[in-house]
């Protein structure tokens, strides 16, 4: 019997909240659980999930909307050096490029942190601001990441759950 090892998700986690894992789409390597934060204060709820373009132009989910309030803390989820920090189309953006090579992408908000700042996991990177298109709650944030071009589900970074081992092939 071969067996696989598996990620299950702990009940009234992001799979109960309809987030699965993508298609076959390359994933981070996951260090550390503690390296990563939500860059929402607690758990915040999965909205809309990651749902990957089939091609570099084309449509797709390029994150995870966040459900939150106007004026909640945007948190960094990993330390790196933020890349870019104002308005892009209108809205507040920030980017944060991390040592691993990952970068993060945090919208709508307003940005207190400024372009070149170093930033620790869990510092301010602005506020929660309403306004995102499609949000079904007082304020959502958006939050992606990406390696080089290719978009990530960023729930792969905060992700915890027991891993079980299953038979590959299923008698």
């Amino acid at each position: 019997m071969v067996l696989a090892l598996v990620w299950t998700a702990p009940a009234g986690g992001a799979a109960a909240a309809g987030v699965g894992t993508p298609g076959p789409v390359a994933e981070p390597a996951r260090p550390s659980v503690r390296a990563w934060q939500w860059p929402l204060p607690g758990r915040p709820p999965v909205l809309r999930r990651f749902d990957p373009p089939a091609s570099p132009y084309g449509p797709g989910h390029r994150g995870v909307d966040l459900g939150g309030a106007p004026g909640d803390p945007v948190l960094a989820a990993g330390p790196g050096v933020v890349v870019h920090a104002g308005v892009l189309a209108g809205r507040g953006v920030v980017s944060v490029q991390h040592p691993s090579g990952l970068r993060t992408t945090y919208e709508p908000l307003a940005v207190t942190v400024r372009k070149g700042a170093a930033v620790s996991r869990g510092a301010l990177l602005g506020r929660l601001v309403a306004g995102h298109p499609g949000c079904p709650w007082p304020a959502c944030l958006h939050w992606g990441l990406r390696r080089g071009e290719t978009y990530l589900d960023p729930l792969t970074l905060v992700r915890r759950g027991p891993v079980r081992l299953l038979p590959l092939h299923p008698p």
